[in-house]
């Protein structure tokens, strides 16, 4: 009777596989270069609320659109509901690519992200609660604190240049991934008042429709993006927030390929639309959301006031708490152990780093307070000081390691014998042996030529 077979033990913040790695490594490039482009809004953003605030007010408030179409909006607005929707969007295709191709694939892999995100958001929505509730404030804003913006958070580690090995990187993008799922579903449950019921079946008809002719492979842009454009419109006239169309849409496209295929029509889709939300769409819904005056009254009333308090502890400390937790306990009460090159100072770190919460905070602050303009301006305020000081904290906790992260990137981005594959994925293979040896044999006859021509030469006599 034979043995029986051990589990085997899953690894925490393991290696990727290859495609999954192109795959991040394409993705992160253009949230990289979009999240710089975020921070220079945002810097414009307050430098031009605190120099021309009639000037930004005026521009923010400006309305324009088609009245009979209910679409005559400010500025503001339309950056919020409608290219946040382009974000969303994007938000739709990668969450349907990890459900059906990437790490959300499998409830083993699934398991570490969902449960850090989860805590990830339920600690801070606590701990905002908790410090609110204390100082006699309002609960509205519970939600504010449990969003992480990926875009902002790649920006710092490209302001402070550490090289985080791709583990840690794809935790970060599928956790945020995650948290913008449930940021949706927060926004869809606890941010619709009333509902026209009679747009929001227009809207979900026209969203079978739009998943109908996908399906049936019907193909031109100017087919999808009008339909689009119904969708959106009539989810703006229904009640539910606008950018339930864009991520509803996102999740219709098939994001598996087919025999013949290089990508998925997702992924063509998500490549295309991801430099216009990462570049454009994002960044300008910083430009009129970010502007709030700061003044040393302003900043003063951020750690006094309870609800801008409890928005500050909770991106901070909540977001950090929940996140480590959340991998801590996943770690502890199941098979799985952490990656050897890593330790838990470093997922603490990338935890820090989730306490950014800049662009959906922003937008939930917004709907919590509607009609109060002043607490939303203190509570943006909130939201900013708390991004700054977890980007910060997070930079020095990570160059505390740079040295052993850039180790480790540089082992993964290795390709010894040229062939655009990183060698950490073919160290197994026979072929890549025999190629590195016929590498190595032409190096090493190389070296003897050059010997020989330096002792012809005159030079020292070597053994």
């Amino acid at each position: 009777m034979s043995e029986p077979r051990r589990r085997r033990t899953a690894v925490l913040l393991g290696r990727l596989s290859l495609p999954e790695r192109n795959f991040l490594a394409d993705a992160l490039r253009t949230e990289t270069v979009g999240g710089m482009l975020l921070l220079l809004a945002a810097v414009a953003s307050l430098i031009w609320a605190n120099t021309l605030h009639h000037s930004y007010e005026a521009a923010a408030g400006h309305h324009f659109g088609p009245s009979a179409l209910g679409l005559h909006l400010s500025v503001e607005h339309w950056a919020a509901d409608g290219l946040l929707a382009v974000f969303f969007f994007v938000a739709g295709v990668e969450l349907k690519r990890e459900l059906v191709a990437g790490e959300l694939r499998s409830p083993s892999a699934a398991v570490l992200p969902v449960i850090a995100a989860v805590c990830g958001m339920a600690v801070p929505a606590l701990v905002y609660t908790v410090v609110s509730s204390a100082g006699g404030g309002s609960l509205k804003g519970w939600a504010v604190p449990t969003a992480t913006d990926i875009a902002f958070a790649l920006a710092v580690l490209a302001v402070i240049g550490t090289s985080l090995p791709a583990a840690l990187r794809a935790f970060l993008l599928t956790l945020a991934v995650v948290d913008d799922l449930l940021a949706i579903l927060i926004i869809a449950v606890f941010f619709t008042s009333t509902i026209n019921f009679a747009a929001l079946a227009g809207a979900a008809a026209c969203l079978v429709l739009f998943w109908l002719l996908l399906r049936l492979e019907v193909r031109g842009w100017y087919v999808y993006v009008p339909l689009a454009l119904v969708i959106w419109a009539l989810m703006v006239n229904s009640g539910v927030h606008a950018t339930i169309a864009g991520v509803a849409m996102g999740l219709t496209l098939r994001c598996t390929t087919r025999p013949g295929e290089a990508h998925s029509p997702g992924e063509h889709v998500e490549h295309l639309v991801r430099p216009l939300s990462a570049g454009l769409a994002v960044p300008l819904f910083a430009l009129f959301s970010a502007g709030v005056s700061i003044s040393g009254h302003a900043l003063a009333d951020v750690f006094e006031k309870p609800e801008t308090l409890g928005v500050l502890v909770g991106l901070v400390a909540g977001k950090t708490i929940g996140v480590f937790g959340g991998t801590w306990c996943a770690a502890r009460f199941t098979r799985a152990r952490l990656n050897p090159d890593l330790t838990w100072p470093d997922v603490f770190a990338v935890a820090t780093l989730a306490g950014i919460g800049f662009t959906v905070s922003l937008l939930i602050g917004e709907l919590a307070f509607k009609g109060h303009q002043q607490l939303t301006d203190e509570v943006k305020a909130a939201v900013l000081v708390a991004s700054a000081i977890s980007a910060v904290l997070a930079g020095c906790l990570l160059k505390l390691r740079n040295t052993t992260y850039r180790r480790l990137y540089d082992n993964e981005e290795r390709d010894e014998d040229g062939d655009g594959i990183p060698d950490i994925y073919e160290e197994d293979e026979p072929a890549y042996h025999l190629r590195m040896a016929e590498i190595l044999e032409r190096k090493a006859a190389e070296h003897r030529r050059l010997a020989q021509l330096a002792r012809r030469d005159g030079g020292p006599d070597t053994i």
